[in-house]
């Protein structure tokens, strides 16, 4: 059945799955019934060919994707595939499940996403094998042929031998230091063994001529039993590879990939980066590093994940810190400090989305996939799932990985998911922040749940769902409306999920796109939770750390503006016409700046939800009359900036006299004239020939 450009091949999997052919082609506006097949898969996959044929096709089903994709490789045709059956038809409710099916297949049917610029990795075959001398050579020579392999030695292992042939690079070492990505790994590392193994030529006399027998076949020196005969430099001769006092220790070498066989990891972080492997001293697992590392050779395009606007970026300023949200964050420590801004290494990116999620300000946007296009997807599968008659839709947002695993294995074993649960995939569960949840709501959904399988930190995810909580309770929507699923098995998500009451909706979904920028979004959706509150306030106090507040100032600030320029979001400003702090509420982002940069320790933050006109009219923090020079009258700041700066430097040696106290209180012109007239000495007006 034609859909648009997209024929709909539905199949119910022998007679396992409920699926209401005539209710879902009236659903998504078919001009006749869909026609449900049973083996689709299997009798009936001529079907499939034939529609190949006319056009692009969307099969309902995604266990045999890799058979009609090769049906497709052929074919100028497109194919894409929906799961249909594990997210709605095996569940105990399938009967009920046809509002969520259609919604389903509205959003499948939408317009494919534009393509996300991309980074390009390239990898030769330079591997570094790192660890103990028994494990790592072994390795080395079975991985010879397919590597250009390297040994970097860290420990001794009895009765290990350097091979007799030199057939790879052989190093020893420790304090091994390794920064880098994928085709560019940067190590770094300190030979502390008094045999260099790159002079070293094999001939065993050191060997032989070691009284201690301190020296074994991998020619490493036993310190412990070394006694300093030194018979072995002498042995060594000419060759020169032995040096017990040797002062240029440091050694470096780049590598496209690492297999470190280290018992702990030497690169410590949560995501580590492609083509470095730790797997420990479990053979297995070593053999399966060792295969994988053998597929990132060549050149390969990943996804840009995340995109930055330094000019938002509230991170400092004039050296002075304010928001380190992402680089605190960031599981693949590919966000770090770059002065007043971060930086964002995109090679080392991963895309779990955490930083996008934590940015107050937006200047991080996850873009696989963009905010604007799961916004799309969640105004759709709402509005298609209200049409078909659904009621108190519940979206499941996850990830493409471990979510969709759980998932699936919930509908094999378990209940299945609820019919009002609609399961919205997306490449991580991290990116999911605070403008999709309330704007989720603000478009129609009950409620909304983060499935944390496969998240990094659960907490990154917490933190909004607990600031949307208080936004929505504070404007009268009773019930939980958001949940974090921490699950690690199906019988967890099943819990979680059928025993959740539905919670207060808004009475007329909202009817606008999601925008992409995140300050954009949550106003539109906080504005349209406020209009159909059913409480409306004009505040919301909120936990320190939430992106909404206002600033207040003590007497001690002397308008001396720092804060402004401090101010990432244009929050603060100075009044062109009047010494005058202003202050834009619905601007501010509680990064913290202008309390670090206040000189006074005058400013404090505030954070709350202000929702009246006044959050987005300019308010006067601090106005103070002008002072003006004592000798000419022209302005010169605040008045009480010239008396603090009075105050300071009154007690100073240079303004023991009452003449020069008054000079603080005169223009820079008038200074000048009034110490000139002062002058004792001869003036050059008073010069003859």
């Amino acid at each position: 059945m034609p859909t648009g450009r997209r024929q709909i091949k539905l199949c119910d999997c022998n007679r396992s799955s409920t699926l209401d052919a005539d209710a879902l082609a009236s659903a998504i506006g078919a001009d006749k019934p869909l026609r449900i097949h049973h083996e689709l898969c299997r009798r009936e996959i001529a079907v499939v060919e034939a529609a190949l044929a006319d056009g692009d096709v969307l099969v309902g089903c995604t266990q045999e994707a890799a058979l009609f994709a090769q049906l497709a490789a052929d074919s100028p045709s497109r194919i894409d595939f929906l799961n249909l059956r594990e997210n709605a038809g095996w569940s105990v409710e399938a009967p009920a499940a046809t509002p969520k099916i259609a919604a389903l297949l509205a959003a499948a049917l939408l317009p494919h996403a534009d393509p996300v610029p991309g980074v390009t990795l390239a990898a030769g075959n330079a591997l570094l094998i790192i660890g103990e001398a028994g494990a790592a050579l072994g390795w080395a020579e079975r991985l010879q042929t397919r590597f250009e392999a390297a040994v970097l030695m860290t420990g001794a292992t009895p009765d290990a031998e350097l091979p007799t042939e030199r057939r790879y690079p052989v190093w020893s070492g420790s304090d091994v230091r390794i920064v880098g990505h994928l085709g560019a790994f940067d190590v770094a590392w300190t030979q502390d063994n008094p045999v260099d193994l790159d002079l070293c030529v094999r001939c065993n006399a050191c060997i032989r001529a070691c009284p201690e027998g301190a020296i074994g076949w991998d020619y490493q020196v036993d310190t412990s039993r070394c006694r300093s005969h030194r018979s072995c430099v002498a042995a060594c001769g000419t060759v020169g590879a032995i040096d017990f006092a040797r002062r240029d220790t440091t050694r470096e070498s780049r590598f496209d990939l690492v297999l470190d066989l280290s018992s702990a990891p030497l690169i410590r972080r949560v995501e580590l980066p492609q083509g470095y492997t730790a797997p420990g001293r479990d053979p297995l697992e070593q053999a399966l590093a060792a295969q994988a590392l053998a597929e990132l050779v060549g050149e390969f395009e990943k996804p840009r994940y995340v995109a930055f606007d330094t000019r938002l970026c509230a991170h400092g300023r004039s050296r002075k810190h304010g928001c380190s949200n992402c680089v605190e964050a960031c599981a693949a420590e590919a966000i770090s400090s770059a002065g007043d801004t971060v930086r964002v290494d995109p090679y080392l990116c991963q895309g779990c989305g955490s930083c996008s999620t934590v940015c107050p300000s937006g200047a991080l946007a996850s873009q696989y996939p963009r905010v604007e296009e799961l916004g799309m997807r969640v105004r759709t599968v709402l509005r298609a799932y209200r049409d078909a008659g659904g009621e108190a839709p519940c979206l499941l947002f996850h990830s493409a990985g471990a979510g969709r695993a759980l998932i699936d294995r919930l509908a094999r074993r378990g209940k299945g998911l609820p019919a009002r649960v609609i399961p919205l995939e997306t490449w991580s569960a991290d990116s999911v922040g605070l403008e999709l949840l309330l704007g989720s709501i603000a478009l129609g959904a009950c409620q909304v749940a983060v499935l944390a399988a496969g998240t990094h930190d659960p907490g990154v995810l917490r933190v909004p769902a607990v600031q949307g909580a208080a936004i929505l309770a504070g404007l009268g929507y009773a019930g939980e409306h958001f949940r974090v699923v921490e699950a690690d098995d199906w019988p967890e998500l099943e819990a979680a999920l059928w025993d959740w009451a539905p919670a207060r909706d808004v009475s007329r979904p909202a009817a606008f796109h999601l925008p992409g920028r995140k300050r954009d979004a949550l106003e539109l959706a906080i504005r349209h939770l406020l209009g159909v509150a059913p409480q409306p306030v004009a505040e919301i106090p909120l936990a320190a750390g939430a992106p909404f507040g206002s600033v207040s100032v003590s007497d001690a600030c002397t308008l001396c503006m720092s804060c402004v320029g401090a101010c990432p979001s244009g929050a603060l400003s100075a009044a062109s016409d009047a010494m005058r702090l202003g202050f834009i509420e619905k601007s501010c982002v509680q990064c913290g700046l202008c309390a670090a940069s206040c000189p006074e320790n005058a400013v404090t933050l505030m954070p709350r939800l202000r929702l009246d006109e006044s959050a987005r009219r300019t308010v006067p923090l601090k106005e103070a009359e002008i002072f003006h020079c004592i000798r000419c009258a022209q302005p010169m700041g605040a008045k009480p900036l010239i008396d603090a700066m009075f105050t300071r430097l009154a007690s100073h040696a240079m303004f023991a006299g009452e003449a020069e106290r008054q000079r603080l209180h005169m223009c820079g012109d008038c200074r000048v004239v009034d110490l000139m007239h002062s002058e004792n000495g001869l003036k050059a007006w008073n010069m003859t020939e």
